[in-house]
Parts: C-alpha cells; sequence; structure tokens
C-alpha cells in the first residue's frame, strides 16, 4: 500500500526500542479526549503515577513511538494494510504488546486510553479503570468540534509532506486514532467528530460501563477534584488545588508549539525540494533546447 510504503521508506523513524515494565499498570482513564484528560494526567502524577501517559506524548516523546501507535490502530482497525493475515475478524493485544509503547507508564489517560479502551482493560485486568467525562454532552461536543478539527488545518497537512516528525503527527492521529475512533469516512475528521461525535460518546461511555465491575469503575468528572479520585485509589488528598490544564485557549497553545517545533525544518525541506525541482527543471529545458 502506498501509505505503508512511505512509512517504510521517506519517513521512516529512527529505531526506538521495546520498552520494558519495571511496575505494573495501575490505571486506566479510558474517557474521551477533551473530558480533562491533561488535567487528569497531572493529578495522577501528583499522586505519585510517574509517568501517567497522555496523547501528547505520542507527540513530544523522545524517540517517537509514533509507528508503534499506527501499527497498534492497524490491529484494532483493520485499515489501509496490506497484510491480510491480521483480517481474522478479531482483535488481541496483549500487554507485552502495550508494554512496547507503554512499558514505563503506571497509568493511561487520552488518546491511548480512549481508543484502545477494550483492549487495555482486558491486557491489564488489575488496573483500576477511571471513565472521565463531561457530564454536558454539548460542552463536550463544541470542544470536541472546536479543537480536535479546529486547531488543524490543511497547512499542517502540507507542512507533513515535508517533515517525518509532521508526517507521523498527521497519520496517527487525522488518519489512524481520532478518524477510526469516531469512525470517520475516508478519514475526514471532520465528518466523523462532528457528524458522529455525539452518539459515539454516549455508546462508548456505556460499553465501558457494561466492561468494567462496579467496584472497579469511577466514573468522574473534572468537576468532582480530588476526593472522588483519591478515595478511588486509596491515596491522600492533596493539599494544592486540583490542576486545570488545556482549555480550548491551552490547546491551542499545544497546537502552536508543535508547529513552531516542526514549521522550521518542513519549510526549509520544502524550499529544497522546490531549489531541487526548479534547478532540475532548468537543466533538462537546457539540454532539451541544445539538442
Amino acid at each position: 500500500m502506498f501509505w505503508e510504503f512511505l512509512e517504510r521508506t521517506v519517513f521512516r523513524l529512527p529505531y526506538a526500542p521495546p520498552r520494558v515494565r519495571k511496575e505494573p499498570m495501575q490505571v486506566l482513564c479510558v474517557g474521551f479526549p477533551r473530558t480533562g484528560t491533561e488535567s487528569l494526567q497531572q493529578a495522577l502524577i501528583t499522586l505519585g503515577y510517574d509517568h501517567t501517559h497522555h496523547g501528547w506524548d505520542i507527540l513530544f516523546e523522545q524517540p517517537l513511538y509514533s509507528d508503534k501507535w499506527v501499527n497498534l490502530a492497524r490491529r484494532k482497525f483493520k485499515v489501509r494494510t496490506s497484510d491480510r493475515s491480521i483480517l481474522d475478524g478479531d482483535c488481541k493485544i496483549t500487554a507485552a504488546e502495550f508494554d512496547e509503547v507503554l512499558g514505563h507508564c503506571t497509568a493511561v489517560t487520552d488518546a491511548a486510553g480512549s481508543v484502545f479502551a477494550a483492549e487495555l482493560i482486558e491486557a491489564y485486568p488489575d488496573a483500576k479503570v477511571v471513565l472521565n467525562i463531561r457530564r454536558d454532552e454539548d460542552a463536550w461536543y463544541q470542544s470536541a468540534c472546536k479543537t480536535l478539527v479546529g486547531e488543524i488545518s490543511t497547512v499542517h497537512y502540507i507542512l507533513s509532506w515535508f517533515s517525518t516528525e509532521v508526517f507521523w503527527a498527521w497519520h496517527v492521529y487525522q488518519r489512524f486514532l481520532w478518524a477510526c475512533l469516531f469512525q470517520a469516512p475516508d478519514s475526514d475528521r471532520r465528518r466523523g467528530i462532528c457528524g458522529n461525535g455525539r452518539w459515539i460518546y454516549r455508546e462508548h461511555n456505556n460499553k465501558i460501563r457494561g466492561l468494567v465491575p462496579k467496584e472497579k469503575l469511577l466514573e468522574w468528572s473534572v468537576e468532582d477534584g480530588w476526593e472522588p479520585l483519591c478515595k478511588f485509589l486509596g491515596k491522600e488528598v492533596p493539599a494544592e488545588e486540583f490542576p486545570h490544564a488545556n482549555t480550548q485557549s491551552g490547546f491551542k497553545g499545544r497546537v502552536d508549539d508543535m508547529m513552531k517545533l516542526w514549521a522550521r525544518k518542513s519549510i526549509r525541506n520544502m524550499m529544497i525540494t522546490f531549489a531541487v525541482v526548479v534547478g532540475g527543471g532548468a537543466i533538462i529545458y537546457k539540454f532539451s533546447k541544445a539538442a
């Protein structure tokens, strides 16, 4: 397949060694994006769950494990792959396979937790499960459409053709994680998130309620703060205020940081490519005229 060829050749990532688990996975936060996931990450780190994985890690950690996340998504969603051996009607991802990307973590939230919720729950049966939600569904929906769609533009797509990092950022989120989670036709995240978002959000939450025994599940909103979370996890309530991170403006700031990190390299590569194409065209034209 075309995309797999690009992944293996033009945009191949440097080797990232499989991670090794030293501590057990303890907390799985399986709620959707835009449900206080970064606030929850910071809270869990404060409570001693260091490291707690968040979707931003997929974009910013070094070395990048984006290709491994794409492979896991292909395993789950059976999308755009030339490997027909995985078309077995099921998805089984073992703890050892998850550990290759999450072995350094004792807790998970945001992208990995929501996209692979059922698989993580099966892989780590001893972990406690937090279903982080927003009780105001309209507020969640507006936030998802505003940030997960609105802050990602065609400019990012164009830049992705001139930088390995931007290619994988676009590839992992826009073509796989969010597109598949929201059942986006033709990887059109706007049609997926803004078209299907409400019913998929409700369906996901109901699925988690059915999968996890009540004594191992906490249904929690960021407005609930420390008390129910600490009680569920058996932790003392910290003296500090509950963290509030990644608002809509905060999300935009994160995207801006990401683009500042990658845009310079993309633009440099774009200019080099343009110069090579123009120069090569000029040489070909010159020799064709001479002939």
